[in-house]
C-alpha cells in the first residue's frame, strides 16, 4: 500500500502482451441475417418513399397538355400524362420479360428431356 493520496487503491493489471498482438476472443458474429421479411419491409419503405416522391410530382405539375394520338385528341395534367407513360413502359418492359423467362423455360425443359433421354 503507497501512502500517495492520489494513488488508486489498487493496481490495475497489465496486459502481458502488446496492445496489437492479443490473442483475444474474436467479437461474437452477428447472429441476425438479413431475410426476406426484411427485404420486403426495405422495398415497402423505398416504394413508400417513391410513392411519396411521384404525388408531389403530380401535384406540381398540373398544368393541361393536350395529346393526339392517331385521331383522338384529350387533355390531361402533364404530371398524370408523364406517370401514365412511365407505367406503360414499365408495362411493356414487364411483358419482354415474362415472355423471355417463358421462352428460357421452354428451352431448358427441352435440354432436360434431351438429356434424359441421352443417359
Amino acid at each position: 500500500m503507497t501512502t500517495d493520496p492520489n494513488a488508486l487503491p489498487y493496481e490495475p493489471e497489465q496486459p502481458s502482451q502488446p496492445l496489437g498482438t492479443s490473442d483475444s476472443v474474436s467479437p461474437p458474429e452477428d447472429n441476425v441475417k438479413f431475410t426476406r421479411a426484411a427485404a420486403l419491409w426495405s422495398s415497402l419503405i423505398i416504394g413508400f418513399l417513391v410513392l411519396i416522391v411521384l404525388l408531389i410530382f403530380i401535384a406540381q405539375n398540373t398544368d393541361p397538355g393536350t395529346f393526339h394520338f392517331l385521331g383522338w385528341n384529350w387533355t390531361l395534367p402533364l404530371g398524370v400524362a408523364l406517370l401514365l407513360a412511365a407505367v406503360g413502359g414499365g408495362l411493356l418492359a414487364v411483358l419482354v420479360g415474362a415472355a423471355r423467362i417463358v421462352q428460357l423455360r421452354i428451352a431448358a425443359r427441352k435440354n432436360l428431356k434431351a438429356a434424359r433421354r441421352v443417359a
